[in-house]
């Protein structure tokens, strides 16, 4: 870890793995270890797996079940598969499919051959279904689901058997094989196991295993019209596919009885091929982000972001375009380990690690954001003489494209007798400790020479439009027997491009965004009005031929990414992906 990297926010490095000891065992791996050790399996026998629903984007908490369940797999020397949970046709499309094949391909994850889908065991879960009917271990129900919801009971009272619960099992056969059909209408039947409705975990209160939906698939077309429950499908796919350990998140963990249940019926009926184990880990959160596809999914359709793309989402495509790499995230993830219980991860580890992958591979340029037009004049000469030679080439610099990478070379960048600053670096009314450009004061030009501040000049509302400085061309110059303490960054005026830059900050205001402001508000009131700024920013000559998808350093004012959908062939639209340090940190400590 960086020496100053951030602290996380409600996060216990010692919950189930020390973020601070890559050499530490996490418990999933301490798991997996003791079954090598008692010869349960072999190492190349280990196999996980990520089972995503293609019914929106991946977000960032999903890039840590794929790195932590790809990896896991390539530490071994085992298998890693891709299966789509595709069993709610309603709201999935063929658009997310090829999105997340994508996205878990840039993570670095490699599923060879082993591109699955629920859809793929149709049949075969139809087959064990009613091979349960058949042992009086499932029945057809006609509750429907606000019936159902009242049967099932509370956390502290006990639910009713349905009054269709005691069916023989031929007459649950003929319904069941009616309902795959067609024969009814969504809703008036479904298929569940019976298992025990005074149960204390609510999951086993005879759950759903099959729902009529006459809803087009888009793999299977209208082949089927009756769905599998995810509690259903899932541990059986696992066997199916002979995982051996199946991680999910926290929130599975009162389902794993029953993904147990199940995988224990079929395995008596001898129908189970293998018998996958359920191991929860914590989910990953993140302060000011919200992770659920349902909230991801309104803040596109209502319009407050530009899409699933759009570079203030914690999706993975919006990580993307924002310029995020995914070394960065695998060390993120890598980074604050693998927890057992639930807590939220401060955004400045996610920055933290970004920077310091940027740091290592972005060359170094120049350029200014908010402009201030500076006029030099040469020690020597005459004030006014400035102005009758605007494009007079005063030095020629030789600047490193990277600091710690002589191998990249040197450019070479022009300093004119105009050129540009950031307004932020000059200041009329300077505190004493401000070492950039004040009245009377001195201040090193990267890489070209001293500028001292002679005149201010100011339009008639009173706004500082230019300055007027003399020039040494000497970098190691003393002004008034003292060394010049400040470096600021600048742009030759007359070579000068132009080009967007989209500067973003939290898509939300709030460290917990899900907490509404006020109790008839919503998360959406958490929206950082101030998360996007455009700006028309003067850049070096050589920035302006930047292809799609390069990166930036520009010096002093972050990590910046040439947008591979609004850039175009020498006209690049930069987006910041992170600034040079933490300012939100800095911002709160105060």
């Amino acid at each position: 870890m960086p020496k100053d990297a951030p602290t996380p926010h409600n996060h216990d490095p010692n919950d189930g793995d020390d973020a601070a000891s890559p050499k530490s065992r996490n418990f999933i791996q301490q798991i997996i270890d003791a079954d090598l050790e008692s010869g349960k399996y072999t190492a190349e026998q280990i196999h996980t797996r990520f089972p995503p629903e293609p019914n929106g984007y991946l977000h960032i908490g999903h890039a840590k079940s794929i790195c932590l369940n790809s990896g896991l797999a390539a530490e071994y020397g085992g298998r890693f598969n891709l299966r789509f949970d595709d069993t709610n046709p309603a709201k999935e499309e063929q658009e997310y499919v090829d999105a997340i094949q994508d996205d878990v391909h840039w993570l670095g994850a490699d599923w060879e051959d082993r591109l699955f889908y629920a859809s793929d065991y149709f049949p075969r879960l139809y087959e064990w279904a009613t091979a349960l009917i058949k042992a009086g271990k499932a029945y057809v129900c006609d509750l429907d689901a606000e019936q159902m919801r009242e049967h099932r009971g509370t956390l502290t009272e006990p639910g009713k058997d349905s009054p269709y619960r005691e069916r023989t099992v031929e007459e649950n056969l003929e319904l069941f094989a009616k309902m795959k059909a067609g024969d009814f209408a969504d809703g008036t039947k479904t298929l569940r196991a019976k298992i025990d409705m005074a149960s204390p975990n609510v999951n086993l209160r005879d759950p759903v295993m099959y729902r009529i939906k006459h809803t087009h698939h888009q793999r299977t077309g209208d082949q089927w019209c009756i769905y599998p429950s995810y509690d259903w499908a899932h541990g059986q796919e696992d066997a199916i596919e002979g995982i051996t350990h199946s991680i999910c998140t926290l929130e599975f963990e009162n389902h794993r009885p029953l993904y147990d249940w199940f995988c224990d019926q079929l395995a008596e009926l001898n129908l189970l091929p293998a018998r996958p184990r359920q191991i929860e880990f914590a989910r990953l959160n993140l302060t000011y982000t919200v992770m659920s596809k349902r909230k991801l999914l309104q803040l596109v359709t209502e319009h407050h972001v530009a899409g699933w793309d759009d570079p203030r989402m914690p999706t993975i495509r919006g990580l993307r375009r924002r310029g995020y790499t995914s070394e960065a995230i695998r060390n993120f993830c890598e980074r604050i380990g693998v927890a057992r219980q639930n807590s939220t991860i401060d955004m400045l580890w996610l920055e933290d690690a970004v920077r310091e992958h940027l740091n290592e591979i972005a060359p170094r340029r120049m350029a200014v954001l908010r402009p201030l037009r500076v006029v030099l004049t040469p020690e020597g000469e005459p004030a006014d003489s400035a102005g009758t030679s605007t494009s007079e080439v005063l030095k020629e610099c030789q600047l490193d494209n990277h600091p710690q990478q002589p191998e990249l070379g040197k450019r070479t960048v022009s300093l004119g007798r105009e050129i540009y600053v950031e307004q932020g670096d000059f200041m009329e009314d300077a505190p004493k400790k401000f070492f950039r450009l004040k009245p009377g004061g001195s201040v090193r030009l990267r890489g070209a020479g001293i500028a001292t501040c002679n005149e201010v000049v100011k339009d008639s509302a009173g706004e500082v439009t230019e300055l007027h400085c003399s020039f040494n061309p000497d970098t190691t110059a003393l002004v008034d027997g003292k060394k010049v303490k400040g470096t600021i960054h600048w742009v030759n005026a007359q070579a000068a491009v132009e080009c967007q830059v989209r500067l973003y900050d939290h898509l939300f205001a709030v460290e917990n965004p899900d907490k509404p402001p006020t109790e008839d508000g919503t998360f959406l009131d958490n929206i950082n009005p101030a998360s996007l700024e455009t700006v028309t920013a003067k850049v070096e000559p050589s920035i302006a031929d930047a292809a799609a998808g390069e990166r930036f350093q520009f010096e002093r004012l972050g990590y910046f990414y040439a947008d591979p959908v609004d850039s175009q062939p020498g006209a690049p639209a930069f987006n910041r992906t992170v600034t040079l340090r933490d300012t939100w940190g800095k911002a709160k400590a105060k």
